[in-house]
């Protein structure tokens, strides 16, 4: 399929592509007719008239190729305005209509679960723009499981010039978003492809001889040389030797990848082909489509036709010019050479488009976010942030926070009153890790980060099934970050209202010794809790700080400011928000 689109306005191309639609369909629609007329006046009357019908029968070939073209045409200026509307939606945080990636939560992973990675409104609505089911769970494990600090510098840069490909990544993905809509496994054909398939130079004899005979006896037949009874005893001779290749060919039938599968391919290929690229990390990626000595593109269209023939067999205008000229043998013919010249490369090119789809997807994010501060990595245990905001926030709602943790700093006691934005800003932390560790930047005008792995305690509850308690899910996962942190792995934990499910002695206690062992290990992170008790740890240990969230009360209503300022919170607001509920509080 041609990639050379024209965006410039898609609505135009559009109604262009339907209007010739239009026209092919009558026109497909008058050749059908004349071809029947041509056959019925050349059987009845005049023998010679019915071998126009030949010529006629590419004609009509050609035409619906024609339409389905246009149709392809039709369906990926639809797509293009699928992917504006989408779009749209994703700048006003309208994330509903996506999918959410809930196949890919894990409760158990370090840190996905409790920073919206997937879900109802979560980064992974926002981000994707796969359209297969390879490519989505490429996505997710890359949003799982971030790069070293240098991998994750050499892919953003190579995300940041992908980014500017505006063209390309709505081609890109429309190509998917048009055809690759009933996705089926292909499972079977990777396995008819490593099977062995028996072809036999025996078959070249009818291969050739086929279509030599079955013309030469519609001839003999037609202008009355021999009587059309040899026609039965031919067809006969046909289908005899016709089985000889009709199970290995039905096999592959059984096995072939969707052709609409098979169309995206071939058109993403190409579309690879055709563009340059200067990272290394983009060349790398678009290699396999082109460096085999030959181009992946018309490897594919070659199975596309071949798929397209071998599954149309029972066409009544197949079986017709299969009796007569044996085209099975030469569908079988080519079917074999290409599985023996290419076929290994198969599963290599479906797993590359998956990874493109990946790239795709964090560049067009970054494009559509205006992503332009890129992040920055040091050797030494540091956090830094200036004007970070949440990405799932609508940008002209979202306050911006500056954050630092210096190199002899370990710990942010952060305190606050409720509904303040302590868990919101842990969250816009982590999010933001998550995204440069992806090679995506941050929302933020300055980051520079460690080497941190990061983990997180923030939603822990309870299972019925597992009789677990959220007090002791949340222990567990404390217990799983003291195990790291005593192997000496630097980490950036997340803890949010540490031991809330116990009592207020017991939580004080044993918050205060979780502190203790942390800043015992190579760790840091932020704690934030309600016990403003434990902000006097700062006097205790040179490595605690703290920072607070504040409020303010005015005319019976409580009002934020969302900035995150220096110092434990002085003041709290429970009791206020008790009595406007209607608690009467002496």
């Amino acid at each position: 399929m041609n990639t050379a689109f024209d965006l410039s306005d898609p609505e135009k191309s559009l109604a262009m592509a339907r209007k010739r639609i239009l026209l092919l369909s009558g026109a497909r629609l008058i050749m059908f007719f004349l071809m029947g007329i041509v056959l019925v006046v050349g059987i009845a009357e005049a023998h010679w008239i019915a071998l126009v019908f030949i010529p006629l029968s590419g004609v009509f070939v050609w035409l619906i190729l024609q339409f389905n073209q246009q149709k392809d045409i039709e369906h990926f200026y639809l797509a293009v305005k699928e992917i504006a509307q989408a779009r749209t939606r994703r700048k006003e945080r309208q994330l509903t209509e996506f999918d959410g990636g809930e196949v890919f939560i894990d409760p158990g992973h370090p840190f996905s679960s409790d920073l919206d990675l997937f879900g109802n409104h979560s980064l992974f609505q926002l981000i994707d723009h796969t359209v297969s089911r390879g490519g989505s769970r490429k996505l997710a494990s890359w949003m799982q499981w971030p790069l070293s600090p240098g991998q994750a510098q050499q892919k953003q840069e190579a995300l940041t010039e992908l980014s500017r490909k505006k063209k390309f990544l709505v081609v890109f993905e429309a190509l998917g978003k048009a055809f690759l809509k009933q996705e089926k496994s292909k499972h079977l054909f990777y396995q008819w492809l490593n099977s062995k398939v028996n072809w036999k130079q025996a078959f070249l004899l009818p291969m050739v001889f086929g279509p030599i005979a079955g013309m030469s006896l519609l001839i003999a037949v037609l202008f009355g040389y021999i009587s059309a009874a040899y026609i039965s005893l031919y067809i006969l001779i046909s289908l005899g030797l016709l089985s000889v290749v009709f199970s290995p060919l039905l096999k592959a039938m059984k096995a072939m990848p969707n052709d609409h599968d098979l169309k995206t391919f071939q058109a993403w290929a190409a579309l690879l082909e055709a563009e340059h690229f200067d990272h290394p990390i983009l060349e790398a990626y678009q290699k396999p489509v082109k460096n085999h000595g030959f181009l992946a593109s018309n490897a594919l269209k070659q199975l596309e036709s071949l798929t397209f023939l071998i599954q149309n067999r029972t066409n009544l205008m197949y079986l017709i010019f299969n009796v007569f000229f044996w085209t099975d043998f030469y569908v079988f013919y080519r079917l074999t050479s290409w599985k023996e010249k290419v076929g290994k490369n198969m599963q290599l090119w479906e797993e590359n488009f998956e990874s493109w789809e990946a790239l795709v997807s964090l560049a067009a994010f970054i494009e559509e976010e205006d992503l332009v501060y890129p992040a920055q990595w040091s050797n030494e245990n540091i956090l830094r942030m200036k004007a970070v905001k949440h990405p799932l926030i609508k940008p002209e709602e979202c306050i911006a926070n500056d954050f630092s943790l210096g190199e002899t700093q370990q710990v942010v006691l952060l305190t606050g009153s409720n509904m303040s934005g302590k868990t919101t800003f842990m969250r816009t932390v982590g999010i933001n890790m998550v995204l440069a560790g992806m090679g995506v930047p941050p929302f933020a005008r300055f980051f520079q980060s460690g080497p941190f792995q990061l983990y997180t305690s923030m939603r822990n509850t309870d299972s019925l099934g597992e009789s677990v308690s959220s007090f002791y899910a949340e222990l567990a996962r404390i217990k799983g970050l003291l195990d790291q942190a005593a192997k000496g792995v630097p980490l950036f934990y997340l803890l949010d209202e540490i031991l809330k499910g116990t009592n207020t002695a017991d939580r004080i206690m044993g918050s205060e010794a979780l502190i203790h062992q942390l800043v015992q290990t190579a760790s840091r992170g932020i704690i934030s809790t309600h016990d403003i008790e434990l902000s006097g740890l700062e006097r205790k240990l040179p490595s605690l700080v703290n920072y607070s969230f504040h409020h303010d009360i005015q005319q019976d209503e409580i009002v934020f400011d969302y900035t995150i300022k220096p110092g434990p919170c002085p003041n709290f607001n429970a009791q206020k928000l008790m009595e406007l509920m209607g608690i009467k509080i002496k």
